[in-house]
C-alpha cells in the first residue's frame, strides 16, 4: 500500500512541486509550494475523517492534496489535467493499484475551477481544501519594504490574500455544514474585492459541499455572507 509518507518522501515529486512553484513565481502567482500543498492535504484529510469516511479514503485525499498542483510545472493552463497525468505516472511507478490511482487522478484532474467537478468524495474534499486556502503568507513579496510601498505594488490577488490575517475550514456535523471562516482587514482589501476574484471558487465549494451532503458557508469578520 502506498502511503502519504511514501508520496511525501518521493524525490521526483519534490522536484516537480518546487519547480512548479518556481514557474508560478515567475508568472506572478501567489505561493503554491510546500506550505500550500501541505495545508490542502491536511484539510482534505481532516474533512473526510470528520465526515466518517474510511481512513484509506481520507489518506487518498491527503495524497491528492499534496500532489494536486504539480501540473503547473508544465503550464498554468490546464494544469489540473496535466497534473493528473503526471500523478498517474508517479503513483503507478510507486506501486499503487489502479483502483486507488483512478480516485486520486480524478480528484486532481477536477480541482481547477475552470473545469472542476466534484466527481468523488476525494475530489470534493480537495476542492474545498484548495479553494479555501486564502492567507497573507501566500503573498510572495509581503515582507519587502515598508507596508505602504508593498501594498502599492500588489495586484488584486496579492491584496486580497494579504488582507486575510487568518482563515480556517470548520466542519459542523450537527448542522451538516462546512464553513470557511476568515479575518479580513477591510482597510487593505474590501470584502467586495474578495468576491470579485473568488466568486467562482465559492460556487465550486458550494457544489463540493453539496456532493458531501453539506451546506457551504462563508464567514468573514464574524459576518455570515453565504
Amino acid at each position: 500500500m502506498v502511503t502519504f509518507q511514501d508520496v511525501k518522501n518521493n524525490k521526483e515529486l519534490k522536484t516537480y512541486i518546487e519547480n512548479a512553484d518556481a514557474s508560478l513565481k515567475a508568472l506572478g502567482f501567489t505561493e503554491h509550494s510546500y506550505a500550500h500543498v501541505n495545508k490542502v492535504a491536511k484539510d482534505a484529510y481532516d474533512l473526510l475523517i470528520g465526515l466518517g469516511y474510511p481512513e484509506r479514503t481520507a489518506e487518498l485525499a491527503r495524497i491528492a492534496g499534496y500532489m494536486h498542483d504539480i501540473g503547473n510545472v508544465i503550464n498554468r493552463i490546464d494544469h489540473a489535467q496535466s497534473g493528473a497525468v503526471m500523478a498517474f505516472r508517479l503513483l503507478d511507478k510507486m506501486g499503487m493499484g489502479a483502483d486507488e490511482i483512478s480516485i486520486v487522478i480524478a480528484a486532481i484532474g477536477n480541482h481547477d475551477e475552470s473545469t472542476a467537478v466534484p466527481v468523488n468524495p476525494v475530489a470534493a474534499a480537495l476542492i474545498l481544501a484548495d479553494k479555501s486556502d486564502v492567507r497573507r503568507s501566500r503573498v510572495r513579496n509581503a515582507a519587502n519594504g515598508n507596508r505602504k510601498g508593498v501594498l502599492d505594488s500588489f495586484d488584486i490577488y496579492d491584496r486580497v490574500n494579504y488582507a486575510v490575517e487568518w482563515s480556517t475550514v470548520k466542519l459542523d456535523i450537527d448542522h451538516k455544514a462546512v464553513e470557511l471562516q476568515m479575518q479580513l482587514h477591510p482597510e487593505i482589501s474590501a470584502v467586495m474585492d474578495y468576491f470579485e476574484i473568488f466568486l467562482s471558487r465559492m460556487v465550486l465549494c458550494k457544489r463540493a459541499a453539496e456532493f458531501l451532503g453539506l451546506r457551504f458557508q462563508l464567514k468573514i469578520n464574524d459576518y455570515n455572507l453565504l
